[in-house]
């Protein structure tokens, strides 16, 4: 059975107005604001409260997670073809979190996995504001990238960890005692984490140790560090540019003759005048 024609035009209105609630700076605006309320709630239950406050918490997180469901709803009806709404990994990430939320599990067993979903609904924000969204989604096509030069890092802080086990570990057995020990220290190192003091202390027996450290901090510190940096960056130039691709494919300028037809039209209305 088919639908009649006036239930269709219906559907339709009601999706261009859930669409119109949805793009509405307003509403996202609204939203914003309650994220960082669900967030500021969850720094708040880490402190001990009276049992009216906590018992006003309680009752708010409920508001909070119904205003959510709301939001995923307005969002699902103003999709076009419902289809797609869980074709995309942000819907389907915000759905599962409003929907663990809405499950009373406060007084069971399952308590803790419930207070660990809802710290997770502040990552919510990434999923309403683009900008956030779209570091992350570069980020995450950094990564296969980034897997190599961790690779690569792993196995310069290998060497070096093995050369300071074989050098300085009767110096100082705590910092070089093996070499997992050792690739430790070399993370301290890395990260400047009092490491003259390390540098010196083997500088007392061996002079020019502190060529080791130099050349580990040149390798790691700088190049490997800076190349992150650098596929990060053109990752997220690359996805500015897919989205600025999607937008012009979306929203074509007008041609040449489109421009044209559109001045004649002008010019037939104001002789019309």
């Amino acid at each position: 059975m088919q639908d009649s024609p006036s239930s269709s035009i219906t559907s339709q209105s009601l999706q261009q107005t859930f669409l119109r609630v949805r793009s509405n700076k307003a509403f996202e605006i609204f939203v914003i604001a309650v994220i960082i309320v669900s967030a500021l709630m969850i720094g708040a239950k880490t402190y001990e409260l009276p049992p009216a406050v906590t018992q006003s918490i309680i009752i708010l997180d409920w508001m909070v997670t119904g205003i959510f469901l709301m939001e995923i709803l307005v969002r699902f009806l103003a999709e076009e073809k419902k289809s797609r709404f869980f074709l995309q990994p942000w819907n389907v990430f915000d759905t599962l979190i409003v929907v663990v939320s809405l499950i009373p599990i406060e007084n069971s067993d399952m308590a803790l996995i419930g207070r660990l979903i809802r710290i997770f609904r502040v990552l919510r924000m990434v999923s309403i504001i683009p900008e956030l969204r779209l570091l992350l989604n570069s980020l995450v096509k950094a990564l296969p990238q980034l897997g190599y030069i961790v690779a690569l890092m792993f196995i310069i802080f290998y060497i070096y960890g093995a050369i300071g086990n074989m050098l300085f570990a009767d110096i100082n057995p705590v910092l070089w005692g093996d070499i997992s020990i050792s690739m430790l220290t070399l993370f301290r190192v890395m990260t400047f984490e009092d490491w003259t003091d390390v540098m010196y202390e083997t500088m007392a027996v061996f002079p020019l140790s502190w060529s080791y450290y130099l050349s580990f901090l040149f390798l790691t510190a700088f190049a490997f560090l800076n190349m992150v940096i650098g596929i990060v960056v053109n990752t997220l130039e690359a996805e500015h540019a897919e989205q600025r691709a999607r937008e012009a494919l979306e929203h074509p300028e007008p041609t040449l003759a489109e421009l044209k037809q559109d001045i004649a039209e002008l010019k037939t209305l104001l002789k019309q005048r």
